[in-house]
C-alpha cells in the first residue's frame, strides 16, 4: 500500500508503475470511481472489487510492461491472427496456348 494526498495523487502514482496488468478503484460514489477508472493505465480496472476477475468473453491484459496484448474474448482473435485471403478452384483448368 502507498499513502497518498487525494484522488489526484492516487492516479499519478498508480500510473507511474511500469505495469499495468489489473487494479481497483474503491469508492461510495460510483460515478466519480469511473471517472478515476477511466484515467488508469492498466488493462482492466475494477470498481469496489476484487483485481483477481476474469471472463472470457472479456479481453484480459495489461498495458505497458504487463503481458502481450489482450487474451479472451474477440480481443485474442484480433491479437493472434492475421487475414489472409486464399482462394480454391474446384479442379484444375485448361488455359489455351
Amino acid at each position: 500500500m502507498v499513502r497518498v494526498k487525494g484522488v489526484e495523487h492516487a492516479v499519478q502514482v498508480a500510473n507511474d508503475s511500469a505495469y499495468g496488468l489489473s487494479s481497483a478503484v474503491f469508492g461510495r460514489d460510483v460515478t466519480r470511481a469511473l471517472g478515476v477508472a477511466m484515467r488508469m493505465e492498466c488493462g482492466s480496472v475494477h470498481i469496489n472489487g476484487s483485481t483477481v476477475q476474469n471472463e472470457a468473453q472479456a479481453p484480459y491484459g495489461g498495458t505497458k510492461d504487463s503481458g502481450y496484448g489482450k487474451f479472451d474474448g474477440r480481443a485474442v482473435i484480433d491479437e493472434f491472427t492475421e487475414l489472409k485471403w486464399i482462394t480454391i478452384e474446384p479442379s484444375v483448368q485448361d488455359y489455351p496456348v
